[in-house]
């Protein structure tokens, strides 16, 4: 059986969406970006060609009024032909009209098949068909599979129908209590497995943001076990968790980025598939799952001075941070290499290093930009930013910018001096290690058989770094010192922060971010830092 929908996308073309009994779908989008919209908008769909659909909403009320079977049929039937119609309205992505028989109605139906079931055995029994009572009773009922899920899920909790058809539980052996009285948690996997495990074969299963009111240890076996249960249905599931595609390999995503509106109704979305053959690792797969469709990766970590920087250079780009400069490469490779993922733009920033020309023009070929600076440090306090910082100062506090500047100047290089050598040897480590990997014996020369050996003399490069950060200090040249040399290794920074008026470095930080997002001509220049990447991110 199979589904087949058509999704319209703000940019053109629509995305046609077939999917199969058996089949996973995985939404994922940030808040806004209309995930619930098209998830009403596939039911509505369906709804509209067939009947055999179930839309499971975390935002619904999941307690329990009753843990018992207290509707009719008849009302329950009425019910299900209310909440039907009812959800194929647009209010009904905020607002429930049967929020209470929800719960009751699965508590009816776990019921329900508990008792079809034995019925049905017992017939077999009764008209002498052992062998077609064996092959009932071999499949499992839903409370025993629900308690299976739970336990595998971590919940230590077991169900169990009672008597007047009560449904109750208890928690390792213990006295049995009202369903009712389970935790949020617990409610919530109790209804989604409930509600998949009775729906009809071939059905449609829409399951909105499970993981609201579940940990992730829970949803993700708790779901991932559903889904090997009713391989007769078919699964569509939207999430923040970019986890749950993951733990679902064979599950397809759709990113959606943000809708468009005609009137008070979606009329399109922003949205891509990452097929799950996509030759792509997991971790890179992580990346791009709710991501923009311009990622640019950066060297750090998330709580690294350069992310909350270029997020500011570089606005409706996501910067996701890799730990190394190989890290980088690999990701931003993977991507552009991936034909599946052309829809995506990845772009990388690396720091310098002291880069030959050849490797840092190798790397821009491939979408990856070496700092022209040291460091992020290296743009935080650059003299002209420490110029934009002191006016600001002066306005706020008094006194004369020009004097703030020429006191924070004299204190950095006052504290650098002491420590010319060790900088220089810093500096100098990075380019000898460079011209050591450039002389590594390549495949010929392992061929001739003939010894190698590299000789590199390390205290010509240190003594080159150190007449020429001394001739700097000596001219005073803070912008060749902050983009050439580990000036966050020493005192320096401090001090240029207190003599700006700040309490440390992290104000001063905050400051200069503060800065960029008021100060356009600020912000102007420190994206002229960048070279081409930022007019290069804005041309795809």
């Amino acid at each position: 059986m199979s589904f087949d929908f058509t999704i319209s996308r703000s940019t053109g073309e629509p995305l046609n969406l077939p999917i199969n009994v058996g089949d996973k779908v995985f939404i994922m989008g940030a808040n806004g970006t209309g995930k619930s919209s098209l998830m009403q908008h596939l039911y509505m769909f369906h709804y509209s060609h067939n009947n055999n659909a179930r839309w499971i909403s975390a935002h619904r009320q999941t307690w329990f009024s009753s843990n018992t079977m207290d509707l009719s049929s008849q009302q329950k039937r009425d019910y299900e032909n209310g909440m039907r119609s009812g959800d194929t309205n647009l209010y009904a992505r905020w607002k429930d009209d049967y929020a209470n028989q929800r719960a009751s109605i699965s508590i009816y139906d776990l019921i329900d098949a508990e008792n079809v079931r034995a019925r049905s055995i017992t017939a077999a029994v009764d008209s002498k068909n052992m062998e077609y009572a064996n092959t009932l009773s071999e499949k499992d009922a839903p409370i025993k599979i629900i308690n299976e899920l739970l336990h595998l899920s971590n919940i230590p909790i077991e169900i169990s129908v009672g008597e007047n058809d009560q449904v109750v539980a208890s928690k390792c052996g213990g006295t049995p209590y009202s369903v009712a009285e389970l935790s949020d948690g617990e409610r919530n996997a109790l209804l989604i497995a409930a509600n998949v495990l009775t729906v009809k074969s071939g059905t449609l299963v829409l399951i909105d943001e499970p993981e609201r009111h579940l940990h992730r240890s829970i949803i993700s076996p708790l779901l991932t076990h559903l889904f090997s249960k009713r391989d007769d249905c078919a699964f569509i599931v939207s999430t923040h968790d970019v986890m749950l595609p993951l733990d679902n390999p064979s599950a397809r995503t759709l990113l959606i980025r943000g809708c468009t509106y005609a009137g008070s109704s979606v009329s399109g979305w922003d949205a891509d598939f990452i097929p799950p053959e996509t030759e792509i690792d997991d971790d890179i797969k992580k990346d791009i799952l709710g991501a923009r469709r311009k990622i640019l990766f950066i060297e750090g970590t998330e709580n690294s001075l350069d992310k909350p920087l270029y997020s500011l250079v570089f606005p409706n780009v996501s910067i996701i941070a890799k730990s190394s400069c190989r890290d980088v490469e690999h990701t931003v490779s993977s991507i552009r290499d991936s034909a599946k993922l052309h829809w995506v733009h990845a772009f990388g920033i690396v720091d310098n290093d002291r880069r030959p020309e050849a490797d840092i023009n190798r790397l821009k070929e491939k979408g990856i930009y070496a700092l022209p600076v040291f460091s992020v440090e290296s743009i935080y306090y650059h003299p002209h930013i420490q110029g934009f910082i002191a006016q600001r100062q002066a306005n706020l506090i008094g006194g004369d910018p020009s004097t703030y500047l020429a006191q924070a100047k004299n204190a950095a290089i006052k504290e650098i001096k002491p420590r010319i050598q060790r900088l220089s040897i810093r500096t100098a480590e990075k380019a000898i290690r460079e011209e050591f990997f450039r002389n590594l014996p390549k495949k010929q020369d392992v061929a001739a058989g003939k010894p190698i050996a590299v000789s590199i003399d390390v205290d010509k490069f240190v003594k080159e770094e150190s007449e020429r950060l001394e001739n700097a200090l000596n001219l005073g040249n803070l912008t060749e010192i902050f983009s050439r040399y580990p000036v966050r290794e020493t005192p320096a920074l401090d001090k240029i922060t207190k003599e700006l008026g700040f309490q440390d470095c992290k104000q001063y930080e905050g400051a200069v971010r503060k800065l960029l997002i008021d100060d356009k001509e600020a912000l102007s220049f420190v994206k002229s830092i960048f070279g081409t990447l930022v007019s290069d991110i804005e041309s795809v």
